[in-house]
């Protein structure tokens, strides 16, 4: 127990009466078990900034980069220096001026590394960094720095030394301010780690700020997703337009099955047979993908575990085998939601109607927008973005017979009883869609460059659309993989895919809307286009497969499509796809932890 507020006072007849002058008495801390975590100090900064902030970095582990971030841990560098360390037990006028103090106590249940200790004898002054320039308030600085500065100043009164005031430096006006740990100041800073910690056992997120300034600015906004689960809720309310970051790195494709990647430096060398043929920038790649056989060293192994690049593998034709990472997410409560939510039958039902709903109206945005079958329409346009295109009236193009069942097919989804009736809904969905496929190919009055699609088939695809399709599906599948490891899920325990040996279940699931707005819609784009042709495929013992210069070539359009920005329809902002399933797979997380009451599939119009 921590400091509390009595807030009441016995009436005469026993009831109890609000006090509205009574002070907050407080109370002496209870020394913590030996296993029990302490609270880093700059986590009780978060929590005077923001409760949620704080949950999601202490409790569950995330943590993202800004710009405000990167430029305090360089102003940081010379501050975390190691210089002479803080006497135990200083001599009479000994002069201290230690850096980078490791502090801890388990009575107040905090532990911190100061930046600066200065002062003489027992009689010391904590020195904080901070990036900015001073603001000009009431205090002479904001309430979480001075809350994380008499923290510190706590802990060295708990170190048996004498601790009046801290001093706050701010880089960049180059200013110090003085703040006196007063009792006002002490009882907020234990009232602060008193309530993180109670937070923290409860195991229940805080609600997001509502319309606060601070949102837009932080480096975990697209992580906590203020807005949009405050839209979720109150859908009267409009979201702000929040943009989420912006994605430089590219994923680094290696085909060659002699293929031989080292580092050197900040950069990724790719040899064969030991002759340099390839080189790109660490800092430039977000994934590392490799085919068949093509071999990685220990150190760029090493260098992508400190960066969280993912390491991918693929067989030499393209079918997707498994994933490396670190020490993975630290995430355990994100995990936690999600098994519990597995074995619950109606939160699998659920999910599940959503998906499969979703994919069929987006297989039947598809078709509307791309078909060419009908002899009233030719598409001579380059295609469309399906994803905000206007609507409008689509006669004389695909079938309304097709049309209307498709959205039949999908109301259908959204009311089926059970997983097994669901699944017979989305198989035969499935196999109306792809009986139309062919419809939106190009035909070309060369037969030697026409696609022939006479319906799916795979393990292996005997025709060259077929393995495209699956080549596509193994890529996405890769996206949705390290997507839900980046976020803390777990890729192999799903809702709807039941789990198999070495299946990525919850991938699958994700990636059911998906599959029409960027798997078949690379390989439409990629057939219309010329990109691929018919000559680019291998065929042998009844299977096909594509050849390395077609790969490249898809690979590219691919990752055109996965970069391509389309308009959220529900929050109304600009955002990639590759950026887009983060966004889903985190909204997936907010309904498994009952913040918002349904999943929203992102469906095109």
């Amino acid at each position: 127990m921590g400091p509390f507020l009595c807030q009441a006072r016995i009436a005469p007849a026993g009831r109890l009466l609000p006090m509205t002058n009574q002070r907050e008495l407080p109370l002496a801390f209870p020394e913590l078990s030996p296993e029990a975590p302490l609270i880093p100090v700059r986590m009780v900064n978060e929590y005077v900034y923001c409760p949620r902030l704080a949950y999601l970095e202490w409790v569950q582990g995330e943590f993202a980069h800004s710009a405000d971030t990167v430029d305090g841990a360089i102003k940081h560098r010379r501050v975390d220096q190691k210089g002479a360390p803080l006497p135990e037990q200083p001599e009479e006028g000994e002069v201290i001026h230690a850096r980078s103090v490791a502090l801890s106590s388990t009575r107040l249940g905090i532990t911190a590394k100061l930046d600066l200790v200065e002062g003489e004898g027992t009689r010391v002054t904590p020195v904080d960094y901070k990036r900015g320039s001073r603001p000009h308030v009431a205090g002479g600085a904001y309430d979480p720095e001075r809350v994380q500065l008499c923290a510190q100043g706590l802990l060295l009164r708990e170190h048996g030394f004498e601790c009046d005031d801290g001093v706050l430096y701010f880089a960049g006006s180059r200013e110090r301010v003085r703040v006196p740990f007063d009792d006002e100041l002490v009882e907020k800073t234990l009232a602060a780690i008193t309530a993180l910690r109670g937070i923290a056992l409860a195991g229940h997120i805080p609600p997001p700020l509502e319309d606060s300034p601070k949102c837009p600015r932080c480096s975990l906004v697209g992580i906590c997703l203020p807005d949009e689960v405050r839209f979720l809720n109150q859908p009267q309310i409009e979201p702000r337009p929040l943009f989420p970051a912006l994605q430089d790195a590219l994923p680094l494709y290696v085909q060659s099955p002699r293929a031989y990647v080292r580092k050197d430096g900040d950069v990724f060398v790719i040899e064969v047979e030991k002759e340099k043929v390839a080189e790109a920038r660490v800092g430039e790649v977000s994934q590392l993908v490799l085919f068949g056989a093509a071999m990685l060293t220990t150190p760029a192994l090493h260098e992508c575990f400190r960066r969280n690049i993912p390491v991918t593998w693929h067989t030499y034709g393209g079918w997707f085998v498994g994933h490396s990472v670190g020490t993975g997410h630290h995430n355990v409560e994100t995990r936690t939601f999600q098994y519990q939510g597995s074995f619950d039958p109606q939160v699998c039902l659920r999910l599940a109607r959503g998906w499969v709903a979703a994919k069929i109206l987006n297989c039947r945005t598809l078709l509307r927008r791309n078909w060419r079958g009908a002899s009233e329409f030719d598409n001579e346009t380059p295609e469309e973005d399906i994803a905000v295109a206007e609507d409008r009236d689509d006669s004389g193009r695909a079938p309304q017979e097709l049309l209307i069942a498709l959205k039949e097919d999908a109301r259908n989804a959204e009311k089926a009883p059970s997983l097994e009736v669901l699944l017979g809904l989305e198989g035969a969905g499935a196999n109306r869609y792809f009986r139309n496929l062919s419809s939106m190919l190009r035909s070309d009055a060369d037969p030697s460059l026409n696609f022939d699609f006479m319906g799916r088939n795979r393990r292996p695809p005997k025709d060259p659309i077929n393995a495209l399709l699956s080549f596509a599906y193994a890529l996405l599948t890769r996206e949705w993989t390290v997507a839900l490891s980046a976020v803390g899920l777990d890729p192999y325990r799903g809702f709807f895919h039941q789990p198999r040996f070495a299946r990525p279940a919850l991938s699958l699931d994700m990636m059911e809307p998906f599959r029409p707005l960027i798997a078949d819609s690379v390989v439409l784009t990629a057939v219309n286009n010329g990109e691929v042709r018919p000559t680019d495929f291998i065929h042998a013992a009844g299977s096909c497969s594509l050849g390395d210069s077609g790969r490249k070539r898809f690979i590219s359009a691919f990752e055109r499509r996965m970069a391509q920005e389309v308009t959220h329809p529900i929050f109304k902002y600009r955002i990639s796809y590759r950026r887009l399933l983060e966004v889903q797979a985190r909204l997936l997380i907010r309904y498994l932890a009952g913040e918002i009451e349904q999943y929203p599939n992102f469906v095109t119009r």
